[in-house]
């Protein structure tokens, strides 16, 4: 099947798109973008989990204009227990020498010591550093739990407000919860990322994700710094992506390493 940039498909938030399987456990019901996502070969099969990561900048149309303000700087000081070392405004060339991988359902999620997440409670993973590589961080873990039962939770704490998040919860309250099955990564894996635009107050990344067969899909998706920290910003449509793609691999890409992690 070949992607259709064109046609009502794409016009859908992620999870309601055949073309992708949504991951159960993030990028991802894109999974790139409530779960791991990965391309089915049946329009009308369901979609499932798969994990997601950032892709290059082969992507197609925009889905949509993306919601939310990026905040001024001043907007909210960090959450209680939360302190990250924003020094490094580079975008890192490759995966961080700390990378690890945290298991969400059947999800594997990059995870860093130093850009986050480093507050977890429950499906909520928050705290990520005003880097680049915290923005991206960001992505792959607030997108990677928007299939499951624990989606609205992480879409009150970390979905950027605006009439976005309105069309996204609206939507989204509709459609049922993913069931998760399978070991973790069996559907998808995240591969690495690509950043498009990036500000300390806001940054759009593309994600890349293989799949079992060994393709590859890229979601393009955004983040703005709001109340202290990364959040989720959805199209005015209430997509969490902007662009969905197939890609050939992984070249332009910068790729995830790191350790198992619990």
């Amino acid at each position: 099947m070949n992607p259709r940039n064109s046609s009502g498909e794409w016009e859908k938030p992620f999870w309601q798109q055949p073309g992708w399987l949504l991951s159960a456990g993030f990028f991802l019901v894109l999974a790139l973008l409530g779960a791991f996502v990965v391309f089915a070969d049946d329009e009308e099969e369901k979609a499932g989990p798969g994990p997601r990561a950032t892709a290059a900048s082969s992507a197609g149309p925009a889905q949509g204009t993306p919601s939310g303000k990026p905040s001024n700087g001043t907007e909210g000081s960090r959450p209680a227990g939360c302190r990250t070392d924003d020094s490094d405004q580079a975008v890192p060339p490759k995966s961080p020498a700390d990378l690890k991988w945290k298991v969400y359902r059947t999800d594997l999620v990059p995870v860093s010591t130093t850009a986050g997440p480093l507050l977890y409670k429950g499906a909520v993973w928050s705290c990520f550093a005003r880097t680049p590589l915290g923005a991206v961080l960001a992505l792959h873990s607030i997108t990677s739990k928007m299939s499951g039962s624990e989606w609205r939770t992480v879409a009150d704490q970390q979905v950027a407000r605006g009439p976005g998040k309105d069309a996204f919860v609206a939507t989204r309250s509709k459609e049922a919860d993913e069931s998760a099955a399978g070991a973790p990564g069996s559907d998808g894996t995240y591969v690495g990322f690509s950043m498009l635009t990036y500000t300390k107050d806001q940054a759009t990344a593309m994600l890349l994700i293989r799949i079992a067969d060994g393709k590859y899909g890229a979601a393009t998706a955004s983040v703005v710094w709001e109340d202290g920290d990364w959040k989720l910003r959805p199209t005015l449509n209430g997509s969490l992506t902007e662009n969905i793609t197939f890609v050939g691999g992984p070249e332009g890409f910068a790729l995830w390493g790191g350790e198992d992690g619990a």
